[in-house]
């Protein structure tokens, strides 16, 4: 059925109880999995203002932290014998990040989690899930 597996990560608690599940199902399919971060854009106006970081000092400290969370859901997945290797990019939207990754690498569903906003509180901020819904042409599974 699936082959390839795309896992949004970000942190989060439901993100954490997300990568479990997506494992397992990973393992039950016999899918690879490439589990996935989006890394902010550099937030900073380019200027005089030596009072921020640098471009890259920003960047590399960025994709550190992101490949960290990363080599911990990698380690989880050999543990249960599932193919896996991390991915990172940079996004002006996570949701876009998201989309363009499963693309480029070929994943043939979105494995992610929802963090369960509704009525007002959902329509207002939105979410990153609602918005690759919305926006995706790859299946999307929601981890709830």
């Amino acid at each position: 059925m699936f082959k390839h597996i795309l896992l949004p990560v970000d942190g989060s608690e439901l993100s954490h109880k997300a990568v479990s599940a997506a494992i397992e199902f990973a393992r039950a399919t016999g899918a690879r999995l490439t589990p996935y971060m989006s890394v902010e854009e550099y937030p900073y106006v380019l200027s005089t203002d030596s009072s921020h970081e640098k471009r890259d000092v920003f960047q590399q400290r960025m994709e550190a932290a992101a490949r960290q969370e990363l080599s911990r859901i990698e380690a989880a997945a050999a543990l249960a014998g599932v193919p896996c290797t991390g991915h990172v990019s940079t996004a002006s939207a996570p949701f876009r990040g998201i989309i363009n990754s499963a693309q480029h690498l070929a994943c043939d569903v979105i494995f992610m989690a929802s963090h369960g906003r509704s009525g007002i509180a959902g329509l207002l901020l939105g979410s990153e899930t609602q918005k690759v819904l919305t926006h995706s042409t790859i299946p999307v599974l929601v981890f709830r």
